[in-house]
């Protein structure tokens, strides 16, 4: 209770503080020169990657708030992350390249590896977003200039051209062009989750803190599931949100549900989703739930179970949902 109580407290916040960043819009485009919010992003991006820094920061979910701490170096063309929970048990990620690393005390799992790109746990997907091929589906819109721990920030949305979409919010470092905050915004512009910075350093002696896992021992790579990429599936996607891709595909039989289910993976680059077909049984009653950025959406049709899981507004999971082709 305490969880939501706060979390409200910081959205009713957002939102005030939106309000008045709005208003002053036009007497800081005055004070400032121009940049445009795609180039704006294109700095985060490549600061993002390039920087040797360090966040401490707080997300804000509907589950409640936690504190991370997120270091980023780079050291003779090697790639050096590490993003760890400040509070509760031990909970740890290290990246070193292409390998991302996970460390949890609390869960009884031995540690692991996986191939990545980047580390994506507690870390807004906007970080790491490709905004060259998003601009074909999403326009990005200055929205002035504020303060984030005590750093003037420029404030940039993100929003869905299809409107079928969450957005997003950013406040990026006048200096450095990191991102010192991030909205994740439903379609009515109410505040989801939030990203914020509490304090921050860009200092080339993080390189010097991160030099240790150059050479540490990483637990084993776990080994890649298959993807069926050539597996034929029963059905077809009918309507997609613009941009929205198959990144791979399956077919399995679950024992315990005694039924095979036919799965896709889509991404847009900024938001993924899940479309899965089965047959109907007598434990697949039609259900809609959504807990922050995270909708299932189940209908029965056809005498098939067609599920949409994922990063979707409701309205958007049950446009794809009734849309799917069955074959029937």
């Amino acid at each position: 209770m305490k969880a939501k109580t706060l979390l409200s407290a910081a959205f009713c916040g957002s939102l005030l503080y939106s309000c008045a960043l709005f208003a002053d819009e036009g007497t800081n485009a005055l004070a400032t020169k121009a940049i445009p919010p795609f180039a704006m992003l294109e700095q985060m991006d490549k600061a993002v990657d390039s920087l040797n820094y360090q966040l401490s920061y707080i997300n804000i979910t509907e589950q409640g708030i936690e504190s991370l701490r997120y270091r980023h170096a780079v050291m003779n063309n090697q790639v050096l992350a590490q993003l760890l929970q400040m509070d509760g048990p031990h909970r740890e990620v290290i990246q070193r390249n292409h390998a991302i690393s996970y460390f949890d005390a609390s869960s009884g799992v031995d540690p692991f590896t996986l191939p990545g790109e980047h580390i994506i746990d507690g870390l807004p997907s906007i970080l790491f977003a490709n905004f060259a091929r998003l601009k074909e589906y999403y326009d990005f819109i200055s929205v002035g200039r504020s303060r984030v721990a005590d750093h003037l920030c420029n404030v940039v949305r993100i929003v869905s051209k299809d409107g079928s979409r969450f957005s997003y919010a950013v406040w990026l470092d006048s200096t450095t062009s990191l991102p010192l905050r991030a909205d994740l915004l439903s379609q009515e512009g109410e505040t989801i989750e939030q990203f914020q910075v509490i304090d921050f350093a860009v200092d080339d002696q993080i390189q010097q803190v991160m030099a240790p896992l150059v050479d540490a021992q990483l637990p084993p790579e776990m080994t890649s599931l298959p993807k069926n990429a050539h597996t034929k599936l029963s059905w077809t996607a009918g309507w997609l949100p613009a941009g929205a891709i198959a990144l791979s595909q399956s077919q399995r039989h679950v024992p315990a549900l005694a039924k095979t289910i036919e799965s896709r993976l889509y991404s847009d680059g900024l938001f993924t989703f899940t479309v899965n077909v089965s047959p109907v049984t007598q434990a697949s009653p039609p259900q809609s739930y959504s807990t922050g950025r995270r909708t299932l959406y189940v209908e029965i049709r056809n005498n098939k179970e067609i599920s949409v899981v994922g990063e979707l507004p409701h309205d958007t999971a049950k446009h794809i949902a009734d849309t799917v082709n069955t074959g029937n």
